[in-house]
């Protein structure tokens, strides 16, 4: 098996939002996706939106760009486009890891063969698949980076989960977890942590054999946290939670972008990028999916621990000229904010507690989601 690695401009990026359509009214979910997608024509035409997984659920993608805000901007267009058409269906536009209280049992499959052969394989699992996610992709110049670069971005997937983690209700249910999307997500046979390849051939070795056994029918259904993108000459980074308003999205975004450009710039000077050993990695995305903010999480390969927030500091000092280099040190400052203020699981919990829990609470969850989305940025919790 021969995986081409298109070509690619050095630390371009581009972006994908996955949206959820909720009543105006009740909050719950709506099955109404493929009406909207009939509806925008043209920038279904254009690649800029597209259906996904569930009938209640849309993704909006950004077209590639030298800097995270010209991709952040790019989607915000998308989303008014898609606004136009729901506003009057009395539609909202919601993102977090999952519903608050919509229960995976009600929801419809988007009729596409890809999906309904996931239902059909996983069953039980592939049925609770109401999770929302985004994804980053950077490109890569060099083939022979890749894998290095998706070895040692594995390093970093607690500080991605902890500061995305937005998925604590699931089913009506508080779940104990800052992400539960995380947990749900990895029970597919191809999701979850990458395998550490330490050459191309062995990916394509991989590759070969899940193609002939019939895992699956191409590359792009390995559905890894971190991945190769080949069709895109890119790295794509699908560890976060889906994010709920656009500034979160674009320092979560800067934060990826710069790792990314950081590490190819370690290669460039000869030296060997860290890697942890996976036994780490699986416990390090554990402690972060169930404690958020307040994971320590586990540094290194000699097993040294930290909070979270605190390697989240020491990583944004570090990264700070490259932000600078890259355009986006604007977006990387926002990180700071969600360390201060609190990550959208921490907000969700405050809100419902503050509406007295039960299901007025969790309304009131998703109410503030779609008030987060529409202004752009994170609301202020309310004091419990």
């Amino acid at each position: 098996m021969v995986l081409e690695f298109a070509r690619s401009e050095r630390s371009t990026v581009g972006l994908e939002w996955e949206l959820a359509l909720v009543d105006a009214d009740s909050g719950n979910l709506r099955q109404v996706a493929p009406a909207v997608i009939d509806a925008l024509g043209a920038e279904l035409q254009e690649g800029r939106v597209k259906p996904e997984f569930l009938r209640n659920t849309i993704e909006v993608i950004s077209d590639v760009y030298r800097t995270v805000g010209e991709a952040v901007e790019d989607l915000e267009e998308g989303i008014a486009a898609i606004r136009a058409v729901t506003d009057p269906m009395r539609v909202e536009l919601m993102c977090a890891g999952t519903h608050p209280f919509a229960h995976w049992s009600q929801q419809k499959v988007t009729d596409k063969r890809r999906y309904t052969t996931i239902l059909d394989r996983a069953q039980v699992w592939g049925r609770q698949m109401l999770i929302y996610g985004v994804h980053m992709h950077v490109g890569v110049e060099d083939r022979d980076k890749v894998l290095p670069i998706v070895n040692a971005m594995l390093v970093y997937v607690p500080h991605l989960q902890a500061l995305s983690a937005s998925s604590p209700f699931f089913g009506a249910d508080d779940t104990g977890y800052a992400s539960m999307r995380a947990l749900l997500f990895q029970q597919l046979p191809t999701a979850g942590l990458p395998y550490q390849f330490r050459t191309w051939a062995e990916l394509e070795r991989y590759v070969d054999d899940m193609l002939r056994t019939g895992v699956i029918d191409e590359f792009n259904e390995v559905r890894w946290d971190v991945r190769p993108a080949p069709r895109f000459g890119t790295v794509e980074v699908r560890v976060c939670d889906g994010v709920s308003n656009a500034r979160e999205l674009g320092a979560l975004s800067a934060l990826v972008h710069c790792l990314v450009e950081h590490l190819s710039t370690r290669i460039d000077a000869g030296e060997t990028l860290p890697t942890m050993p996976p036994w780490y990695v699986h416990e390090n995305k554990w402690r972060a999916a169930r404690y958020g903010m307040d994971a320590i999480i586990i540094l290194d390969d000699e097993g040294r621990e930290e909070l979270v927030t605190d390697a989240v500091e020491r990583l944004l000092g570090e990264l700070e000229p490259v932000a600078e280099r890259l355009g986006c040190a604007t977006e990387l400052g926002h990180v700071r904010e969600i360390v201060r203020t609190g990550a959208s699981y921490q907000r969700q919990r405050a809100v419902a507690a503050a509406h007295g829990g039960g299901a007025d609470g969790l309304e009131a969850v998703v109410a503030s989601l779609v008030a987060e989305l529409r202004a752009g940025h994170p609301l202020p919790a309310p004091a419990r």
